[in-house]
């Protein structure tokens, strides 16, 4: 049996090349179909662009100083991003660490809140607001919250959502106040919950918003509703943004809008307000 002759091995270069553009391609829609947001996209297109244009330069044109300023401007892109979305690709990193692929994909579950659900957050964060009793309380929205995700997972509760419940658990005089009150699928999870902390905005909030906008910078399925124990202020934490102030009714408003919102969309927007 004679040696491949070079008509081989150029098909077989061909098909190397076809299947390279493919995956490339494949993964450049996966990567866009999972943003949102209109300046995220065009950034991304931008850099992908450019990537594409320091691939072709590489492989058809001889031209060495284009080639290594292309690939230096690719370098500085790279960096600035890395700078930009450290939120996200500590995330990206989480995700492949654990395992939960699925949410790479998008394929996640979402648990809903039922209309009485949001009300009864409402209410409890109204009534803690009124009392200004200092109050956490962080909505799973399919976000798929694992201990391993918080700093300490606190006691696990397990219990049916009630306005009674949620005020108990936030009384000054019991052990589990200070900490976050989980809650996913109409079901108080966990409390006493310590939340890792936001490097955003130290001189603006206090604990409590600081551990709001650290845990919803990097799972962008969850809410956190806080009640200032100083002022009362009741607030509202979305993908590292912070509303605030606002009423009990406009919480009942924003957590409904959350339920019909698609992934990537933050119900919250930033509003400066003194520390508190």
């Amino acid at each position: 049996m004679g040696a491949p002759s070079l008509d081989h091995w150029l098909r077989l270069l061909d098909l190397r090349l076809v299947l390279d553009l493919l995956l490339a391609t494949a993964l450049g829609v996966v990567v866009l179909g999972g943003v949102t947001e209109t300046r995220t996209i065009w950034l991304l297109r931008g850099y992908l662009l450019l990537v594409a244009l320091a691939w072709f330069v590489q492989r058809y044109a001889n031209l060495p100083l284009t080639t290594k300023l292309v690939d230096a401007l690719v370098l500085a892109c790279s960096l600035a991003l890395a700078i930009l979305w450290q939120g996200e690709l500590r995330r990206l990193m989480e995700l492949l660490g654990t395992g939960r692929f699925g949410a790479l994909f998008g394929n996640r579950s979402r648990d809903q809140l039922a209309s009485g659900a949001v009300a009864v957050l409402s209410e409890a964060a109204g009534r803690l607001s009124q009392t200004r009793r200092g109050a956490l309380i962080v909505v799973d929205l399919g976000s798929d919250l694992r201990p391993e995700d918080f700093l300490n997972p606190g006691i696990s509760i397990d219990a049916q959502l009630s306005v009674d419940l949620l005020l108990n658990l936030f009384a000054a005089d019991t052990p589990l106040h200070d900490g976050a009150v989980l809650v996913k699928a109409n079901r108080i999870v966990a409390a006493g919950v310590i939340l890792p902390l936001s490097r955003q905005g130290l001189n603006r909030y206090g604990t409590r918003h600081l551990a709001a906008l650290g845990l919803t910078e990097r799972f962008d399925r969850c809410l956190a509703i806080v009640v200032s124990e100083e002022t009362g202020t009741l607030s509202l934490a979305s993908q590292g943004r912070l509303e605030r102030p606002i009423t009990s009714s406009r919480l009942h408003d924003l957590l409904s809008r959350a339920l019909t919102l698609p992934a990537g969309r933050s119900v919250a927007r930033d509003a400066p307000e003194s520390r508190a």
